[in-house]
């Protein structure tokens, strides 16, 4: 056993809370002591929710131990149904009350309830929060749903279809759910339920009169949709939209599978982003080195909008999410680099000191990591801080979704007369790396082992060739006083008389260095 600071998952109980507060009608009952409550904080502080999850916990403690759980749990469940009047009720341990094997399923269908009961089993030591959504979600499904044969589509009637896979505590999910709606509405494809979030028991009934499903997100709603093909006949959309070329692929297997016409959609485009990474900055992208981690479907979409919308050279690439190794793996070397799969961020934070990239898109803890390397970052996956989740429309999905990460992922870098303005002046009394902040005045540290540039002694015999002058009144005006005193420095060190256009731009090329 490894003990660790940080953790990319909770474990799986977590998971099942995010299904259970995503939706309405639904109450989850869990067997955990005192401590495992902590829980709920995560959806009332970081999620900022208005009211707390529609979670019960028995909470025993320790000298309970030598008493009677299992009544404990009885009597929590059956107070639960009494007081929140629930269509379904979802059972379940914690990690810590795993040890106990007091089987909440047994136990609450003993209690003869007249609602639904399902019960889940969390292996909290074997599996991890993401399999306990999907895991909580595929059993929802099953219980909710009857097998069928999916009946043919009337002719006329537009084509249906479900989104699955969003939850509570998700990365910008409720942001992706409403990008995502206006590019089915704009095919003309009708949405039948949404779920988890925001779904009833009675919703979780319909999915199976779609004509076809979006997984979203692959690691919660997967399993659920490969019942559903199964049982009821309905293929799967399993492209992601992540990006302006994903979102092109999306559109156009929606609209084979509702055999609608996806070209006024992709004519109508509106992403500003392709043009932002072709403009006057465009030169400044190129090349630069990612480095990208998070769980598997965002980590493998971001390195293609790296690469093939930005210009960005991928030089790492990895997942906390062992269950999709392999299509990280895949995804890795068409990049040309070997895949990341680990959860330890030290490791995480070794490999991104090795790349040395010049961004990094990560988790939270990618976050902390690249703040204590000194590299940009931009956050791109879950597990993600309060902050994450902004009052403003910002999904990462579709074309508006697009024009979010252009400005997400390049603000963060340095670029353009920033970059170019810093390098020439990097030796310069207040522009170079050990400078304080200028706005702390008399107290910013004070140099003392170089001269400043004011302090370089007057030449009256120096002149300026008319073209050098010319171009120096191009350089914007805060910082032109500047490059004429650091120009004529340095001409004044070589014994130039007359400063030409070849002495300014070596003169730009010495400080840059």
């Amino acid at each position: 056993m490894q003990l660790t600071l940080w953790t990319y998952e909770g474990p799986p109980h977590v998971g099942a809370m995010r299904v259970a507060s995503a939706m309405r009608g639904v109450h989850f009952v869990l067997h955990a002591p005192q401590g495992d409550t902590y829980a709920d904080l995560l959806f009332t502080m970081i999620e900022r929710r208005a009211a707390r999850p529609p979670v019960t916990y028995t909470t025993f403690q320790a000298r309970d131990l030598g008493g009677d759980t299992a009544e404990l749990f009885k009597s929590a469940a059956r107070e639960a149904y009494e007081r929140f009047q629930p269509d379904l009720l979802l059972v379940g341990a914690s990690c810590t009350a795993e040890l106990i094997q007091d089987d909440p399923g047994g136990l609450a269908r003993a209690l003869a309830l007249p609602i639904p009961v399902v019960a889940l089993e969390l292996p909290a030591y074997q599996r991890k929060e993401d399999w306990g959504a999907a895991e909580t979600f595929y059993q929802l499904v099953r219980a909710c749903v009857r097998p069928a044969p999916r009946a043919p589509r009337v002719a006329g009637r537009p084509a249906r279809c479900n989104i699955l896979g969003p939850t509570s505590l998700g990365f910008r999910h409720r942001d992706d759910v409403r990008e995502v709606s206006g590019l089915l509405a704009a095919l003309g494809v009708e949405i039948g339920v949404i779920a988890p979030l925001g779904a009833s028991p009675a919703d979780l009934a319909r999915l199976g009169e779609a004509d076809f499903n979006i997984a979203l997100y692959p690691e919660i709603a997967g399993t659920a949709a490969q019942w559903l093909h199964r049982n009821c006949g309905q293929p799967t959309v399993r492209t992601i939209p992540i990006g302006l070329g994903a979102t092109r692929d999306f559109i156009a297997e929606v609209a084979a599978l509702a055999g609608v016409d996806p070209a006024p959609l992709l004519a109508g485009e509106a992403a500003r982003s392709a043009w932002y990474a072709r403009s006057v900055d465009s030169n400044y992208l190129t090349g630069k080195r990612v480095f990208i981690f998070g769980d598997a479907t965002h980590a493998i979409a971001a390195a293609r909008v790296a690469r093939e919308e930005l210009g960005f050279a991928v030089v790492g690439l990895g997942s906390y999410a062992r269950g999709f190794a392999r299509e990280m793996r895949e995804a890795a070397a068409s990049h040309g680099i070997e895949a990341l799969i680990t959860d330890d961020y030290l490791a995480v934070e070794a490999a991104v000191a090795a790349a040395q990239p010049e961004l990094v898109l990560g988790t939270q803890m990618e976050r902390h990591i690249a703040k204590r390397l000194g590299i940009p970052c931009a956050v791109i996956s879950a597990p993600v801080h309060v902050q994450d989740f902004p009052a403003r429309y910002s999904p990462q999905m579709g074309f508006e979704g697009a024009n979010v990460l252009f400005d997400s992922w390049v603000h963060p870098l340095m670029m353009g007369l920033e970059e170019h303005l810093l390098g020439m002046f990097r030796d310069d009394r207040e522009f170079h790396d050990g400078a304080g902040p200028s706005h702390l005045g008399h107290t910013a540290p004070k140099l003392v082992d170089r001269v400043p540039v004011e302090a370089a002694p007057a030449d009256e015999a120096l002149s300026w060739a008319a073209d050098a002058e010319r171009e120096m009144q191009r350089i914007p005006f805060f910082v032109r006083g500047k490059a004429r005193r650091n120009t004529e420095r340095f001409a004044q060190e070589r014994g130039i008389a007359t400063i030409t256009m070849d002495t300014l731009y070596d003169a730009k090329a010495h400080y840059a260095r």
